[in-house]
């Protein structure tokens, strides 16, 4: 099998989801709260949230009472997250200026996959507050029980490569963590799992925001979509969301 190349070389991808903006802030899910409570110490906090997209996981920051700033490339995600309140600069991480501006917390809510690691851990690095700044990468990671995740994949099977699934979590690949490590961070790891239930339109909402499902072409996810409806039937979806938020911390 040929070697999978990083999701953030891959543009047309990365640029998919504005096509389906409204649809992806209205059916991708919200972060754990007591994963998201964990990130912010205390009132006040100045948090970054990179990749924000239609701004989730900024919501659900400033809720808990952090001041928040969005970066976001997609000037359609960002109109979205923009339209809540919230603070966005329209830009790829790589390429964004912090202007002398320094941060508690750096977020990367689902989205460190879509940026050049080493890059961005070095950018971290030069705009978290010493001691002690905090990066965070958020991650749900939703798996279907009732219907297995291999009743699905035959549904799949004549539309994508089911070996080629999405990156949720890249710190996750072992060279990547040694990679955080080699930049000055410790990596603690929180875990919250849950007990989840999709009616099947719901399901079907929310895979089709999707990278690899977005790319299709319009004739391709209309019979992915009756497939997999056929697939789950009526009785929808039982998953399991194993919700992950790794926490590194600057020490020098």
């Amino acid at each position: 099998m040929p070697e999978r190349s990083p999701a953030h070389t891959d543009r047309r991808r990365a640029g998919a989801f504005g096509s389906a903006a409204e649809e992806y802030d209205r059916h991708r899910p919200h972060y754990p709260q007591p994963l998201v409570a964990d990130l912010v110490a205390r009132d006040g906090i100045q948090a970054l949230d990179v990749g924000a997209g239609t701004g989730i996981a900024s919501a659900q920051l400033l809720q808990a009472g952090a001041n928040v700033l969005a970066i976001e490339p997609d000037p359609r995600m960002a109109r979205v997250a923009a339209g809540k309140g919230i603070r966005v600069e329209t830009a790829k991480f790589e390429e964004w200026e912090p202007a002398g501006r320094s941060f508690d917390l750096v977020v990367f809510a689902q989205s460190f996959h879509w940026v050049e690691p080493r890059v961005a851990l070095m950018k971290v690095s030069t705009i978290l507050v010493r001691p002690n700044g905090h990066l965070a990468l958020l991650s749900n990671r939703i798996t279907p029980t009732s219907p297995t995740r291999r009743d699905l994949d035959e549904a799949y099977a004549d539309y994508l490569d089911v070996t080629q699934r999405p990156a949720i979590d890249a710190v996750h690949d072992v060279e990547l963590t040694a990679m955080v490590k080699e930049c000055g961070f410790t990596i603690e790891r929180r875990r919250v799992v849950e007990r989840l239930h999709y009616a099947t339109n719901e399901w079907l909402n929310m895979v089709f925001t999707y990278s690899n499902v977005l790319t299709l072409d319009p004739m391709a996810r209309a019979g992915l979509r009756s497939r997999l409806e056929q697939r789950i039937g009526a009785a929808g979806v039982d998953a399991q969301n194993d919700a992950v938020a790794v926490i590194c911390t600057l020490h020098r």
